[in-house]
């Protein structure tokens, strides 16, 4: 019976340090340790790459140690499928501080699962406060005249200068080395202002005295979209995406879920361009491989 510690904070300007210093007996103690850093609570719980690991490793009567109730959940729906999930392998599910200390939340008695469920819903009324204060926030801001939002990465004169660079033949990815920026900004600064041509494969010219006949409607096509990559793109999507991942039908997998989503095959193409993060070497094991499934499914519907 082993001692397994979790750690979770929302954004990439957060630390971990305050529960770091909470768990500081166990973690001397060298307790496994599984971390999901910079991930939103509004991921449920079994779709974590970190705390999914930790379930797969975990054996009957571990204990999963948390800071606060918080890092792991924090709403009803989240604590609901969890609990249930816990007590099948047998695992309990502990607190180190504040009024829950030393109190197994995964236990199935009917007064814990009451207290467990009335905490979630007090946890998930304060995420939407939160919620609620940010967009009141972020609307007072935008009425007083300020720019909200990460600084571009090009300001107008760059942005103009990268636009003339390419019509005089300079590469997307030789722009973006030059002006250290990812290539889907010099793509974004291109299709601004209108420069880029499409791609040869979309445009065919017909032969001469031949007319030229209508493109063909871009096909509908129905794919399942990895939950990962869903709750990603509902975080970092455009509107188009976001509204379709919304409009699609959430389908449970295990652990885990896919979102099955009915759209034109240029929104595929433009979620996984989107989701191109989730490729990265930085990103997690389960991310990578994510990305590479909703990729093969792309690239097979494409006719």
């Amino acid at each position: 019976m082993a001692d397994r510690i979790y750690l979770r904070y929302s954004t990439d300007k957060q630390t971990d340090t305050r529960q770091r210093h909470a768990l500081a007996t166990l973690l001397g103690a060298g307790a496994l340790t599984y971390e999901d850093p910079a991930t939103s609570s509004r991921q449920l719980s079994l779709d974590r790459a970190g705390f999914t690991r930790l379930l797969h490793e975990a054996a009957v009567g571990d204990t999963i140690r948390i800071a606060d109730a918080a890092r792991l959940f924090r709403s009803v729906a989240d604590i609901l499928a969890l609990r249930p999930v816990l007590i099948r392998r047998g695992l309990h599910l502990r607190v180190e501080s504040g009024l829950l200390s030393g109190i197994d939340l995964a236990s199935d008695d009917p007064g814990t699962k009451m207290m467990v469920s009335v905490l979630a819903a007090v946890l998930e009324f304060q995420r939407d406060m939160i919620s609620e204060n940010t967009r009141q926030g972020v609307a007072a801001a935008e009425a007083s005249g300020k720019t909200l939002g990460r600084p571009t990465a090009l300001d107008a004169a760059l942005a103009a200068d990268v636009v003339e660079a390419y019509r005089g033949g300079i590469a997307v990815k030789a722009l973006a080395r030059q002006h250290h920026v990812a290539p889907k900004t010099i793509r974004r600064v291109l299709d601004n202002a209108g420069a880029r041509q499409p791609p040869d494969h979309l445009d065919t010219l017909p032969a001469t005295g031949e007319p030229a006949s209508d493109p063909a409607p871009d096909p509908q096509v129905t794919l399942d979209l990895p939950g990962l990559l869903a709750d990603h793109l509902r975080v970092v999507g455009d509107e188009t995406v976001r509204q379709a991942i919304d409009t699609g039908r959430t389908i449970r997998r295990g652990q885990g879920h896919t979102v099955r989503v009915t759209a034109p095959l240029d929104l595929h193409r433009a979620a996984l361009e989107q989701s191109v993060a989730l490729a990265a070497d930085t990103a997690s094991p389960a991310a990578r491989k994510a990305h590479r499934v909703y990729t093969a499914r792309v690239a097979t519907a494409c006719p």
